[in-house]
């Protein structure tokens, strides 16, 4: 299953929390994009958070797993977690 994983910052994060933990965030994120957890990961152009499409088996595996991000970990973001599914429409050109 194809998740979207939209980071939100919390509200009483600092910038000095982030830098603590910068190298470890970097570091699991790699990890799991080369177990394939992660298959994308990005930046928003408009704000300073990030976007990951996930690969799992379900939404509360993937829940699971960013648990382990150091920021998740020491409570500086968390995710919004959105569920994919095929687009279905291209099926009313064969009908």
């Amino acid at each position: 299953m194809k998740i979207i994983a939209l980071e939100k910052e919390l509200p009483h994060a600092k910038t000095t929390d982030f830098t603590k933990y910068a190298k470890e965030e970097a570091k699991k994120a790699w990890e799991f994009q080369q177990d394939g957890f992660i298959r994308e990961i990005y930046f928003r152009a408009d704000e300073n958070s990030a976007v990951l499409i996930l690969e799992a088996n379900s939404v509360d595996q993937a829940n699971q797993k960013l648990q382990q991000l150091p920021l998740v970990e020491n409570k500086l973001i968390e995710f919004e977690l959105i569920p994919l599914k095929a687009y279905p429409g291209f099926a009313r050109l064969f009908q």
